[in-house]
């Protein structure tokens, strides 16, 4: 069974109301990102961090898989799939895509600020206060800016088996994921699909300048399904 990798990035959740990382002021819900997704932001204002993921928390209660998701997830019917996701929320699982790597952390978890091994599912309101087993406080378990990609080795593992490279919703701009598509062997073919495409089509490359719900069915039909 040929091994299809495919690359998500903000696009993918847009759809089912997720809000993207950040809009082009350089804000995430209204607030600098460097307030709420670094470690100095989380160490001058630990409450105010803490609230913000709190409310991303809540709004991924609210929202659900979109039909883009859905189709990567029936694509496991014909292909090995491994998703790799930039996006922190659970929206790829929940629509039955049954290997994720989160390059990002994922939102349903925290872990200690002192052992960054020491993780726990986590789907309620975080709170100062709340503590690991050792006593130390509990973060979001999120990659913030500044701190390396835990899983980057892994996902270029992966995309060195790719034998079909999909990309979905990302502007291709984020390093080190954006990196990703070089490690794909020379004759794996690589689509690309969003509604502003940062890259343009080639030889390898096939573009399809759509959102996700949109583009996916394209995608199947260009490849015979």
């Amino acid at each position: 069974m040929k091994h299809l990798v495919v690359l998500t990035g903000a696009g993918m959740s847009a759809e089912s109301g997720v809000k993207t990382f950040r809009d082009a002021g350089g804000l995430w819900e209204g607030h600098d990102v460097m307030a709420v997704a670094s470690p100095q932001g989380f160490a001058r204002n630990p409450e105010l961090v803490l609230e913000f993921y709190n409310e991303r928390r809540k709004q991924l209660h609210e929202v659900k898989p979109n039909s883009g998701h859905i189709h990567l997830a029936e694509l496991e019917h014909n292909f090995k799939v491994t998703i790799v996701t930039q996006n922190i929320d659970n929206l790829h699982e929940r629509a039955g895509s049954s290997e994720v790597i989160h390059l990002h952390g994922e939102l349903f978890k925290v872990r200690s600020t002192k052992n960054e091994s020491d993780v726990k599912t986590w789907t309620a309101d975080l709170n100062k206060g709340d503590t690991c087993d050792q006593g130390h406080q509990l973060r979001p378990h999120i990659v913030w800016f500044g701190e390396e990609v835990p899983m980057i080795e892994t996902a270029i593992d992966i995309c060195q088996t790719a034998d079909i490279l999909l990309i979905i919703g990302t502007s291709m701009q984020v390093y080190p994921a954006a990196g990703l598509l070089n490690y794909a062997p020379h004759d794996t073919p690589i689509y690309f699909i969003d509604p502003n495409p940062a890259i343009a089509s080639s030889h390898r490359i096939t573009v399809i300048s759509e959102s996700a719900t949109q583009g996916l069915p394209i995608f199947k039909q260009l490849i015979g399904l």
